[in-house]
């Protein structure tokens, strides 16, 4: 039986163990956290840090695997990529991964390139970061950014040069290895642009578009409660779109692999690559998608990862209007109730996955790491969809006691 190392055992990780044990792999699982959920599905656990790539490649080599996956998960995505090349599995360039998942690398990238890319640098050292911020280097607004964290942690917007310090600081505090991007604001048409694609032979084979929805009540207001599909612009602007990400992942020699993206788009419909990441997106997305238009993006990791030969989907349009949602509270505290408006209930939830239970202790939203759960949702008209994304607040209440 062949094997697939599977890296990052979270909840949301667990449908790509099983997807592999369906298609028949035997599936070795590293999470550093000893109580991961998965390590009870996986055939093999070892308790190894995801992005120790020396640790895991001895793993590697001791199980001698087939094939290595980073499902959803943008800090082991390098790890698999380096293990892939030292034990010549599936995947792509290292350097490549390694550009797509640090931010300052990626920035520099698309900018050397003629891509459309904010003024951006990348910083180790925050004083020398708030001296370019005082001194005018950069247009304000700017966003900060650890250059490596994923989930929109560490994220914030500085307006005023007397709020730079502070969010610096909050930045680099997310940054696994000490360092931050500070970026000109990019202003966008319309919503921001989520979704999930793949690559076959490094050729952009299919993708689909979403809305990303944001609450600005939320402490970190930059962290997307809901991504909601289709993209509401015309097919061309998504055409510009798809040119543009295939322009990058040849440019960059990518291979056969899925992708998570965040992109904008501004008033000339210019298109602004903010992070293409090499892997699937979290929060369920292949799942919506799946619902949308039938493709199994968790499928295709797995396949990509061990090697296999494949075909690509036949369209990459969908058909009706579903979205992700993010329950989520505003405040720190204790988890009373979590109260749902009773036709939305019965007509739009297609699927729960609630993490936190009355009593439970939970934290107000500032990334992936917060959320309270995921809900899957179908909705009759992309008016009707948009606007229960937008105005969550009138038919979903987190209660405190």
């Amino acid at each position: 039986m062949k094997k697939l190392m599977l890296l990052g055992g979270s909840a949301q990780q667990i449908i790509a163990i099983e997807k592999a044990k369906e298609l028949g792999y035997f599936t070795v699982l590293c999470d550093y956290l000893p109580d991961n959920p998965g390590q009870y599905v996986a055939d093999v656990f070892y308790q190894v840090s995801t992005t120790n790539k020396e640790a895991v490649l001895e793993v590697a080599q001791k199980e001698k695997i087939n094939g290595i996956l980073a499902y959803a998960s943008d800090p082991a995505a390098p790890t698999a990529a380096y293990v892939a090349e030292k034990l010549r599995l599936s995947g792509s360039p290292y350097k490549s991964v390694e550009i797509l998942c640090n931010k300052d690398l990626f920035r520099a990238f698309l900018a050397e390139n003629g891509f459309c890319t904010p003024l951006a640098k990348g910083y180790s050292n925050i004083d020398e970061a708030l001296y370019d911020i005082e001194t005018g280097v950069f247009r304000l607004p700017v966003i900060i950014k650890p250059v490596d964290s994923s989930g929109s942690k560490g994220v914030g917007k500085v307006s005023e040069v007397s709020r730079a310090k502070e969010k610096l600081e909050y930045a680099m505090d997310f940054s696994r290895n000490g360092k931050i991007i500070v970026e000109e604001f990019v202003e966008k048409l319309g919503y921001q642009i989520a979704g999930d694609g793949l690559s076959i032979d490094g050729k952009l084979v299919f993708r689909y578009f979403a809305n990303d929805h944001f609450n600005p009540k939320c402490v970190n207001p930059f962290v997307p409660i809901s991504a909601s599909f289709p993209y509401n612009m015309p097919k061309e602007v998504h055409d510009k779109i798809h040119s543009e990400i295939q322009r990058l992942i040849t440019l960059l020699d990518m291979k056969s692999t899925t992708y998570n993206f965040d992109i904008r788009i501004d008033s000339d419909y210019n298109v602004y690559l903010m992070e293409i990441a090499p892997r699937d997106g979290g929060n369920y997305i292949p799942q919506i998608i799946k619902y949308a238009t039938g493709v199994d993006l968790v499928e295709y990791s797995v396949r990509t990862a061990m090697g296999e030969e494949l075909l690509p989907p036949v369209s990459m349009e969908g058909h009706g209007y579903f979205a992700y949602y993010a329950v989520h509270s505003l405040q720190n505290g204790i988890l009373k109730e979590i109260t749902i408006d009773t036709d939305v209930q019965k007509n739009n939830i297609v699927e729960s996955h609630i993490l936190k239970k009355s009593g439970d202790e939970i934290q107000a939203f500032t990334g992936a790491n917060t959320t309270l759960g995921i809900l899957l949702m179908k909705f009759d008209t992309m008016e009707q969809m948009l606007d229960m994304m937008d105005n969550s607040e009138k038919w979903i209440n987190v209660v405190l006691e």
